[in-house]
């Protein structure tokens, strides 16, 4: 589809909506399921509901031995390290405004990155865009610490999972194919299902508690989280520049943090409210910077 097409003008909003939203509705699942065990049992699902639709669709599947090894690498980068990470730190006392603000430092991380290894080059008005979006995220979280959620390890958690989200955007940039989306979702979740596997007879407590909470968090992942936001976020990098892309990351704590208060209860103090505005500002100006190879 051309760029001008209604779903590439709208991808950056809803992706921006589903990705947040998922946040605090993980912390409700993970609430009655180990967290390990909740994420398995989440690509469980996504690749039983994605079955039938490849088998009414009959996508291509890659034709090379390389394109099997890159959609495999960026399934685990994704699905085992960031999710995984993610769902580990909040289990951990990680709430959910900190783990998205940890994840937020993504466009610093790839901005860094994209010049040596895509070639891309970031004007000043992109960095000053980083620099407030990075700034409005860190007032959202700085308020809500006086209200609690902070956990060491849930931090060493956030900080793995934004190593694993860099990396695969910088990879799937890099490396990623036009393969059709079935495809390459099918394989990814399940990389994700068969790494996973194994941490859960490692590490996992096999707790599970079935709430009507829990079940409508694990249907919320799997459609709206798993299966339409990533599908945006990998077609987003495909079309734009890395560090482009990722700008979007910065308005994901504000929002994640709204969410949370209205979902779980944590508050969003007044501060929190300057710091979205400002997140807000950095991200319209790292939008529009150029980014040239």
């Amino acid at each position: 589809m051309p760029p001008s097409a209604p779903w590439t003008r709208a991808a950056p909003v809803l992706f921006l909506l589903l990705w947040s939203l998922g946040f605090p509705v993980a912390k409700i699942g993970i609430k009655a399921v180990d967290p390990l065990l909740f994420l398995a049992l989440r690509f469980a699902l996504v690749l039983i509901v994605l079955l039938p639709v490849a088998l009414w669709l009959r996508p291509p599947l890659p034709t090379r031995g390389s394109e099997w090894g890159h959609q495999i690498m960026v399934g685990a980068l994704i699905q085992t390290l960031y999710f995984g990470l993610c769902y580990t730190g909040f289990a951990l006392g990680a709430s959910a405004a900190t783990v998205a603000l940890i994840i937020s430092l993504q466009p610093i991380l790839v901005a860094l990155l994209a010049p040596r290894l895509l070639g891309e080059h970031i004007d000043a008005r992109h960095w000053l865009g980083l620099a407030l979006g990075l700034a409005g995220a860190a007032l959202v979280i700085l308020s809500g610490e006086a209200h609690g959620g902070g956990s060491l390890a849930g931090l060493v958690c956030a900080l793995g999972a934004l190593l694993g989200i860099s990396a695969a955007t910088l990879y799937e940039k890099r490396f990623g194919s036009t393969l059709h989306p079935v495809t390459a979702n099918a394989i990814q979740y399940a990389t994700g299902l068969v790494t996973t596997l194994p941490l859960v007879l490692l590490f996992g407590q096999y707790r599970l508690i079935w709430s009507v909470e829990m079940v409508a968090s694990l249907g919320y992942l799997v459609i709206g989280n798993s299966l339409i936001a990533l599908t945006l976020l990998l077609a987003m990098i495909r079309r734009g520049a890395a560090s482009q892309v990722s700008a979007l990351f910065y308005l994901i704590p504000p929002t994640a943090a709204l969410m949370a208060w209205l979902l779980i209860d944590e508050p969003l103090p007044a501060m929190g409210w300057v710091g979205m505005a400002v997140a807000a500002l950095g991200v319209v100006l790292a939008s529009r910077g150029k980014t040239t190879r």
